[in-house]
């Protein structure tokens, strides 16, 4: 195994990136939803309503939410399940967690709230119709130990969804990098009080695995009719795969 992994652009021990990774979700919480909003010009909304779409979940099932944050898809998710279902957010930072958590008691979904690694998930194997994770599984230290206990959690048959920045199409990618790397800190700075994490954002997408290397990793972890669905010409890309 590696003893090093991405930390944005630089090379980094794996519990120096999971510090580092904490202290940025701990510095913008407050804001995180606020700078979503912005980055995307709403578009994330969107992003995640197509997500629960293209889960298939029905009321009854049971849902697992990892690094949830403040619970935009538990709470799309939890309408869909209804009563007679269940969704359980779960994220590795306090901060973000709370802040999800808060949010749904405040809209009347009830929920479990758990505050775990997405490495070693605390659930029984076989426990969940749908495992999902939207934007989190750029920051895991170890994706493959993430995507192996989403596919430990989920029954047979049962889906997975991984919502991720990914490659955008070739010849949008010069704006957008513009974007990224001017844009984005300067908007950090004026509304989180923090550029630093928004550069780390922006680099942090361009060391994820793109779109056929993150279907390559699903399929070693066992996931079975692994696609993906490129969302914004591939700025963001749905990834989903199945159980069996």
């Amino acid at each position: 195994m590696s003893d090093r992994t991405h930390f944005g652009f630089e090379q980094v021990a794996p519990d120096e990136k999971a510090r580092r990774v904490k202290g940025v979700f701990e510095s913008v919480a407050g804001k995180y939803d606020l700078m979503n909003d912005l980055m995307s010009g709403g578009l994330h909304r969107a992003w995640k309503r197509f997500t629960v779409e293209a889960s298939g979940v029905r009321a009854g099932n049971r849902v697992l939410d990892v690094a949830g944050g403040t619970a935009d898809l538990a709470r799309l998710f939890a309408d869909r399940v209804g009563s007679s279902g269940g969704v359980v957010l779960t994220d590795i930072n306090s901060a973000m967690l709370t802040a999800g958590r808060d949010r749904m008691i405040d809209e009347g979904r009830l929920a479990p709230a758990v505050q775990c690694n997405a490495e070693a998930l605390p659930f029984r194997a076989s426990s969940f119709d749908c495992v999902c994770i939207g934007f989190g599984l750029r920051n895991v230290t170890r994706k493959e130990a993430a995507l192996g206990e989403m596919r430990r959690v989920l029954r047979p048959g049962g889906v997975a969804l991984i919502l991720e920045f990914s490659r955008v199409w070739e010849p949008l990618r010069p704006a957008y990098d513009w974007y990224s790397f001017n844009i984005l800190p300067r908007l950090g700075r004026l509304v989180a009080k923090d550029e630093a994490s928004y550069r780390y954002l922006a680099e942090s997408i361009r060391v994820h695995p793109d779109q056929p290397a993150l279907k390559a990793m699903m399929e070693h972890a066992g996931f079975a009719r692994v696609e993906w669905f490129n969302l914004a010409a591939g700025i963001v890309a749905l990834h989903r795969g199945y159980a069996l």
